[in-house]
């Protein structure tokens, strides 16, 4: 065992507890979650001035809230700026969604708040989140009471906390299923939000806990997934995966080959947890993922430090997931559940939407269904427990309102992070560029006939997953403005990978829509008989990339 004395990866487990750097520090000095009640009593009435920097950059965080970015600072000034330089006196505010689940009551309240207090703006995260903007700093006791007053909140929607617990949509109603993980869910949703012993971890800490089978969260890609497996007898039960994320350091999740029981979740998740909390590198914010610590020690190591450390004893041998065919994890379109009723998934404008727009998706929701609404792991929104003599109906209501049930192939693949428009950290312009991207791509190439995925995102750390879309697009200067850096053929399921980075190929945002088709005519006159593009982009000729 390394010294107590010595400096290594700040590692409580070993002694290490005085602070390396300065988030260390301000983590140390005062509980993320204690910065509530000064908002509460003193910011929100002395205005932004008011705020101690720690609490704005930092802690402020541990609630959802999130500086964004002044407008008219272009992105070649991302990096070479203060913070204080960068940033508008307005925030983005995340609402954690476990599982995505909402109640036509709760997406009405969420609505309002965005038509009240974002300018009627509200953007559908990959995490299942909903994301304010312009939110003033006078105005969070009241979101928070309205949030609250629905069962909802803005705890731990950010910072180095366990973040929103992603969910398969259709937990409980989907007919492939298998096994519903709601429970589970729920159960280790009690032991990570606001629990003392998690609120200060190295870094961020992103779960997944899902029966889907079409693994619809992504698991290969988050710290910690549980993903439904049937177990040695035959009953149902988890796959455990640890060690996924992308940014600038992408690995993907690694199984540690045992089976976990439902009712086992929240234990073994909170042992996973605590293995991060104790052993996770905190010298270093670069090296402070659960990907790293996975990486150096390997799955045999953390398995037996999971089980002797921290549960008490050995957790018995698993099976393997069986992998989704290739294609959408969405759960776009019309689909029938168990009980014979069916679910509509349609997918907004990249994930932006509008208080406007989702208080009409609420009304609708309960009008033809049962009030149920659903956020997705792709951006997308759901309407559950619709009778079949409704759904047709539901869907033209839905399309009059530019939700579709029926995308066409570009709109329901392009995903898209915040982007320059209100991110400190981007350096492009993304939610209107892949806008106009897929609608371009409509026109020039109408009924493209198979799924793709084009991922756009605004700076290196992949919120919009950029590594892991057929076609991903990492935002950069290029020739003097903005532009991206290409990486093709990334995906998940059955033969996963990361994009293949091409040397040097960067495209400008002009040229963006003319290359994109150029690759996909390519894609189209060389491939062989039901091959992806992944996988074609993979083994394809350099010069049908460029």
């Amino acid at each position: 065992m390394p010294s107590r004395t010595h400096r290594g990866q700040g590692q409580w487990a070993f002694g290490h507890l005085e602070p390396l750097n300065a988030a260390e520090r301000f983590k140390k000095d005062d509980d993320g979650l204690n910065v509530r009640q000064r908002i509460l009593t003193r910011y929100a009435h002395q205005g932004f001035d008011s705020i101690d920097p720690q609490d704005l950059r930092g802690r402020f965080r541990w609630w959802g809230l999130y500086t964004q970015r002044r407008p008219g600072i272009g992105g070649g000034k991302t990096g070479a700026l203060e913070d204080a330089e960068i940033e508008d006196s307005f925030f983005m505010m995340r609402v954690r969604i476990p599982g995505g689940q909402l109640s036509a009551e709760q997406l009405r309240t969420v609505a309002s708040i965005g038509k009240e207090y974002g300018r009627d703006l509200a953007d559908i995260t990959d995490r299942q989140n909903v994301q304010f903007h312009w939110i003033r700093i006078e105005d969070v006791p009241e979101i928070w009471d309205r949030l609250e007053g629905v069962g909802l909140s803005s705890l731990q929607a950010c910072g180095d906390v366990p973040r929103n617990i992603l969910g398969c949509p259709v937990a409980g109603i989907c007919a492939e299923e298998i096994l519903d993980a709601s429970a589970a869910l729920r159960a280790t949703e009690a032991v990570a939000a606001a629990n003392p012993e998690f609120t200060n971890l190295p870094r961020k800490y992103k779960t997944a806990i899902s029966g889907c089978s079409a693994q619809c969260t992504a698991h290969e890609i988050n710290d910690i997934s549980f993903v439904g497996v049937t177990g040695p007898d035959g009953t149902p039960g988890f796959d455990l995966w640890v060690g996924g994320g992308l940014s600038t350091n992408p690995m993907l999740a690694q199984r540690l080959g045992v089976f976990v029981p439902p009712d086992r979740v929240p234990d073994v998740w909170s042992g996973v947890t605590g293995i991060f909390r104790d052993y996770g590198y905190r010298r270093l914010r670069s090296r402070a993922r659960l990907k790293f610590l996975v990486a150096d020690w390997g799955t045999e190591r953390f398995r037996e430090v999971l089980e002797k450390e921290y549960l008490g004893g050995a957790l018995p041998d698993g099976p393997e997931p069986t992998a989704p065919p290739p294609g959408s994890r969405d759960h776009v379109g019309v689909h029938r559940q168990q009980d014979g009723r069916y679910y509509l998934g349609v997918a907004p404008h990249v994930g932006r939407t509008s208080g406007t727009q989702l208080w009409q998706v609420a009304d609708l929701a309960e009008e033809y269904g049962s009030g149920k609404i659903r956020t997705t792991p792709q951006q997308k929104l759901l309407i559950l427990d619709v009778p079949g003599d409704r759904v047709a109906e539901l869907a033209g209501e839905l399309a009059s309102r530019d939700l579709q049930v029926s995308p066409s192939a570009f709109r329901r693949g392009t995903m898209a992070c915040t982007g320059i428009e209100f991110c400190k950290l981007a350096i492009v312009e993304t939610k209107q560029r892949a806008q106009d991207l897929y609608a371009e791509l409509d026109r020039r190439l109408p009924g493209f006939d198979t799924p793709i995925s084009i991922n756009i995102n605004g700076c290196p750390n992949s919120c919009a997953r950029f590594q892991i879309a057929d076609i991903g697009l990492k935002g950069s200067i290029v020739n003097g403005g903005e532009g991206f850096q290409v990486h093709l053929g990334g995906s998940l399921g059955n033969d996963p990978a990361f994009g293949r980075k091409l040397r040097g190929l960067k495209v400008t945002a002009d040229g963006l829509a003319d290359y994109v088709e150029r690759i996909l005519r390519n894609y189209l006159a060389d491939r062989t008989e039901g091959e992806q593009f992944a996988t074609w982009a993979r083994r394809a000729d350099a010069g049908l990339l460029t």
